[in-house]
This record gives C-alpha cells, structure tokens and sequence, in this order.
C-alpha cells in the first residue's frame, strides 16, 4: 500500500528539482536588486515588475529587435535544414551512385567532431568571402545550413527513409515516375515527421545558440536575444541582473510555445525515425 505513496514523493522530488531553476529564474525577474544582492527565497517579497521595462528599454536598441533577429535566423535555420537534409537523406537513403556508402560514412564521421573544433577554419573562410562584418552577416549562420551540414538530421531521414517500403518506389516507376517524381509524390509526403523533428530541433538549437552568433555578430543592431543577454553585464562590473533575468523568462516563451505547438509531431518523429533508445 506505501508503494504508490513512495513513487509519488519520488516524482514530486524529481519534479522539484527539474522545475527550480526555472522557479528561480521567475522569481528573480520580479525581484528588487536588494533582494537578488541579498538572496531572499524564491519568492520576491517586493514584486519589480519595471525589470521588463527596464531590460526592453535599456540599450539604444529596443529587446524586440534582438527578438526579431533570433527568430529571422532561426526560421531561416529550419527552412535550411528541412529542405538541404531531405534531399541528401533522399540521395542517401534511396538513390544509389558510385561511393554511396563511403560518403555516407564520411558524413557520419562529421559528428565525432566537435563543432568548437570548426570555429576557427570556417571563420577564416567565411572572412576570405568577405562574409564577416558585411551587410548581412547573417550568411555564416545561415548558408551552411543550406548546404546539407547538419549530419545529424541527415542522419535522422536516412534512418526515417529505410522504413519506408520500397514497393511504394517500384511501384511509382512502373508507372513511369522520375526520381524527382518519386521524391515529390511518394517521399516527401511521407516524411512528415521527420520533417517536424528536424523543424523542432533546428528551432530550440538556433534560438539558444551563442557561440557561433557571439563569433560572426559585431554591431549591436544585428545581435539576437542570446548575445544581447550578456550586455546586461558590462566591463565595469555594473550588473542589471533583474532585467536580464526577465528578458531571459521572455526569450524562453518562443521556444516553449514552439515545443508545445508540435510536441505531438515531435514524438511521432523520434518514435518513427530510429531516434529512440
């Protein structure tokens, strides 16, 4: 009879701490600087509800822009990743050409790379292109993400691909189907879910992403809400830890919201690509 009592005081636990740091992350957005100085509990004893204003308003650019910024580059992300790794997942995964296998195996062994590892060498290409500091230096974000880069999601339709029978194939070309019919009548319509998985993880890792935007991102006007976090904290050591913290609780809700919106599809596109375990 103590069993169920015990399972549920251990999800209650587990729960508790899983959800403090964003407990604590609310709280010390509506906090007065005393109380974050001071560290007093969870709860803000005097609600500063001017933090938001304060972080919206406080550079010469509005917060909404950094906003704006992050979700350009990161709907951009998923249209590039969407459409570049369906198609080399769809070469990969259905069409066959001499050395298939060999840069399938080369483009898996791009993932035991870290990706820190490729900051250096791709800086110093994208500057010989004149892409870094231009008037768009969006491109060494967005460009690679054309390109089919992202092993991982390439990886994922490959896996999602071979499960889809090849009878549907055959079938398509006795009826005189091209391979370009096949993939626009039979593959794509079919990969949905793969498709939703690699859109949801494009999206969440874009929007969080800091090192690449704080590497290829100088003018002020151009940077997204990551980078724009850490101006909060200046040279000088003067810190707004209130309005940073609040406009980081803003910057959560897009990616939340997105979560939340396909949280369905997501499943359904883990559980039938191969993804699971």
């Amino acid at each position: 009879m103590t069993r169920p009592y015990v399972r549920l005081t251990a999800l209650i636990i587990i729960v508790a701490i899983v959800l403090y740091p964003l407990v604590w992350m609310v709280g010390t957005s509506f906090k007065s600087p005393e109380e974050i100085v001071n560290n007093i509990g969870l709860i803000p004893r005097e609600f500063t509800p001017s933090n938001f204003s304060e972080g919206w308003n406080k550079f010469d650019v509005a917060f909404g822009r950094f906003f704006l910024n992050s979700a350009m580059v990161a709907v951009l992300t998923v249209v590039g990743n969407t459409l570049s790794c369906l198609l080399a997942a769809y070469a990969f995964g259905r069409l066959r050409f001499r050395m298939r296998g060999v840069w399938f195996a080369i483009m898996i062994g791009t993932l035991l790379l870290p990706g820190h590892v490729l900051i250096i060498p791709q800086y110093i290409l994208f500057r010989t292109l004149g892409w870094v500091g231009g008037d768009w230096p969006y491109l060494p974000l967005l460009v690679p993400h054309f390109l089919a880069t992202e092993a991982f999601f390439v990886f994922l339709m490959v896996q999602f691909m071979r499960g889809i029978p090849r009878e549907l194939d055959e079938a398509a070309v006795i009826d005189g189907a091209s391979p370009y019919s096949i993939f626009r009548h039979v593959i794509l319509p079919l990969s949905r879910p793969a498709l939703v998985t690699t859109a949801i993880f494009s999206f969440i890792w874009t929007w969080n992403d800091f090192f690449r935007q704080l590497v290829y991102l100088s003018e002020l006007k151009d940077y997204t809400a990551p980078v724009a976090l850490t101006l909060f904290i200046d040279s000088t050591s003067e810190s707004s830890v209130g309005p940073m913290f609040a406009m980081s609780l803003l910057s959560l809700v897009p990616v939340f919201l997105f979560f939340v919106a396909f949280q369905r599809l997501l499943v359904e596109g883990i559980n039938t690509s191969g993804l699971k375990g």
